[in-house]
């Protein structure tokens, strides 16, 4: 019974204590489109420093190729106060996010990459066939 009691009184305590969110105000706003071609842009800053924007159009349209094609970027401040930005581009070769907090790949040793350069100069007999 008691063990109920004390639950009940930590929860409302929590619940108590518990920060009230205030909204975030939008600082400015624009936006274009959808237009005709298909094309639209779009961009806002809100009061807490995050940015954002973006714009697309439609790529090669009435093609075989036809592809939407998207450009933005986004920036944040960071939990240490540092700025966080992330550009992007996505279009029939995928999603290509660009930032220096994003991780990248470690270079290739040495040997090996020297041992790749060797194979692409010299394919073997079955290699050459499958081309």
């Amino acid at each position: 019974m008691y063990a109920i009691l004390i639950t009940l009184v930590v929860l409302g305590s929590c619940a108590v204590a518990a920060p009230v969110d205030e909204p975030v105000p939008i600082v400015s706003q624009t936006q274009e489109g959808p237009n005709p071609d298909g094309s639209y842009k779009w961009a806002y800053e809100a009061g807490n420093g995050i940015k954002a924007q973006e714009e697309g159009q439609l790529t090669n349209p009435g093609s075989e190729n036809e592809a939407n094609s998207v450009k933005g970027g986004y920036s944040y401040t960071g939990s240490e106060g540092e700025t966080i930005e992330l550009t992007y581009e996505a279009n029939e070769n995928g999603f290509q996010p660009r930032g220096a907090h994003l991780p990248t790949a470690p270079p290739i040793p040495e040997l090996i990459q020297k041992a790749l350069d060797w194979i692409a100069a010299h394919p073997s007999k079955e290699d050459a066939n499958n081309v």
